[in-house]
């Protein structure tokens, strides 16, 4: 294993990345992490930005959905500031619209819903069957058996122990893809007990969510990120949270592309607790542009 963040820190690192410093009222700033991807990772805003709109809302209410659309890359080298904007205080929901700026432009922007406590109607959808987590190696265990073939400037980064720990289901070699059907399955957790604060517990699974959600446009092509002919990005992402959870406990997302074209890939998502509830889902839109000629 490289050197990097001890392991005991890198959870209370990212919580305190994710908890923001408010600068006035209404508006947050928030530092930037370097995954090595060059931009700040998309997760990271999703995450800030839900937790400057959940500090600006009453305790009895908590986040139903999102909507945020990535505007510009970001430097991962600079803070973020958050500018919330309180559209709303209703007597059942919340609205919140909150802008990210960085060097003075706005670089994501997203429109947040809060609401009480309420009983309604129940059906779910079923969780497919697959290995547990148990089961199968993890994301850092299947990186180390390429590990000569990950770029020695963000190999440090790859092969580090994460906050979260992500088990692929269905994995593909990053360097010698194969075409597959257009699903993926990944268990994941924090490696430690988190604080009893299900609104952190949502903002901590919007940053998680981003992982891998525009990949899995890539799984019937044959072809990865990891490619220097391919520039991949978020676009835009949407999430509804349906049940409480605990993302210290093993969640199963799974993954599945309905669509690809126009240099684009439309990814949905459904996020299962261990016992079968579903507790969120997601869907998100990425740029996939192919500068390699005419995409196969």
């Amino acid at each position: 294993m490289t050197e990097c963040t001890p392991v005991d820190n890198v959870l209370d690192q990212l919580l305190e990345l994710l908890k923001l410093e408010k600068i006035e009222e209404n508006i947050f700033r928030g530092n930037s992490q370097d995954l090595g991807f060059g931009n700040i990772f998309g997760g990271q805003v999703l995450g800030q930005a839900l937790s400057a709109a959940s500090q600006t809302v009453d305790d009895d209410r908590s986040a139903h959905s999102l909507h945020g659309y990535f505007m510009r890359p970001g430097d991962p080298k600079k803070p973020i500031v958050y500018d919330v904007d309180c559209i709303r205080d209703g007597k059942s929901f919340t609205t919140r619209r909150v802008v990210a700026i960085q060097k003075g432009r706005a670089i994501f922007s997203m429109a947040a819903s809060f609401q009480i406590e309420e009983e309604g109607f129940e059906h779910q959808a079923s969780p497919p069957d697959v290995p547990g987590p148990h089961e199968i190696k993890s994301e850092i265990e299947m990186a180390l058996s390429v590990k000569d073939k990950i770029p020695l400037s963000i190999r440090d980064k790859i092969l580090c122990v994460k906050p979260i720990e992500i088990r692929p289901v269905n994995p593909i070699n990053p360097f010698s893809p194969t075409k597959e059907k257009p699903k993926r399955y990944v268990w994941f957790k924090t490696i430690h007990k988190m604080p009893d604060d299900f609104a952190v517990h949502r903002y901590l699974l919007a940053y998680a969510s981003d992982f891998g959600l525009v990949a899995t446009a890539l799984y019937p092509h044959g072809h990865t990120f990891w490619e220097r002919a391919l520039q991949v990005a978020s676009l835009d992402h949407s999430m509804w949270f349906h049940r409480d959870f605990r993302i210290d406990d093993w969640l199963l997302y799974v993954m599945e592309s309905p669509s690809a074209s126009k240099a684009r890939g439309l990814s949905h998502g459904n996020i299962f607790t261990q016992d079968g509830r579903l507790v969120a889902s997601t869907t998100q839109e990425g740029l996939i542009r192919y500068r390699g000629g005419k995409p196969l």
